[in-house]
């Protein structure tokens, strides 16, 4: 976890219980090692406060027993996780992909091919690559680029080159070109028998990953 993350995690749980608490005080029987540790933290960088003696006194009378902790959310704390809740969820890194796999970065276009490709995957005569159904069902948005992001085996390459080949013979040829020229791989089939045999041409030269927005 990001030092960020830990630190929105911490104010997060603070602010919980202190409106949980019928004073606004988390007090030491409501904190744990690593909580009190974070909060401790937080109050080093301005986000929390610590209770101080007239303070744990008065608590101490409330509670009936000895108040020897207890802190809270500053308002400059309050402010940032309001800020933190108003912003767009961060994006996810890409997947790294494993061994025998690279990242392929497919336009939204290209992405609506194949999943109608995968949809119809009981009606194919040559059906997608084991396991590109589930890489395309988890496959993440990136935002950035404007793409989403997948991790495929050759295989899986080669037979989305097949699914965009498809997609060509119906409507645009865009996707099957772009997807050429950025990974050097596209399906050409053998010349006409009465069995054509499925052809990969993988391109000689290939361009750079695109990676620009659309």
């Amino acid at each position: 976890m990001k030092s960020w993350e830990k630190r929105l995690t911490v104010l997060e749980a603070l602010h919980e219980r202190e409106h949980a608490s019928e004073h606004g005080w988390v007090l030491d029987n409501d904190v744990r090692g690593s909580f009190q540790q974070g909060v401790e933290s937080a109050v080093r960088e301005g986000l929390a406060e610590l209770a101080d003696r007239e303070t744990r006194a008065e608590l101490s009378a409330h509670e009936g027993r000895p108040v020897r902790w207890a802190a809270r959310l500053t308002p400059c704390g309050g402010d940032a996780l309001a800020y933190a809740r108003a912003r767009p969820v961060p994006e996810p890194d890409p997947e790294e992909p494993a061994s025998g796999e690279q990242l392929v970065k497919l336009r939204p276009a290209q992405m609506d091919a194949l999943r109608i490709f995968i949809s119809i995957a009981g009606e194919l005569a040559t059906s997608p690559a084991e396991g590109l159904s589930e890489r395309v069902r988890t496959a993440g948005f990136s935002r950035v680029d404007n793409r989403w992001c997948l991790c495929l085996t050759e295989e899986q390459v080669e037979s989305v080159a097949y699914g965009l080949y498809l997609h060509m013979l119906g409507g645009s040829s865009a996707e099957a070109n772009r997807f050429a020229r950025d990974y050097g791989v596209a399906y050409r089939p053998a010349p006409v028998t009465r069995q054509p045999t499925p052809v990969i041409t993988h391109v000689a030269n290939r361009a750079d990953h695109a990676t620009s927005k659309d």
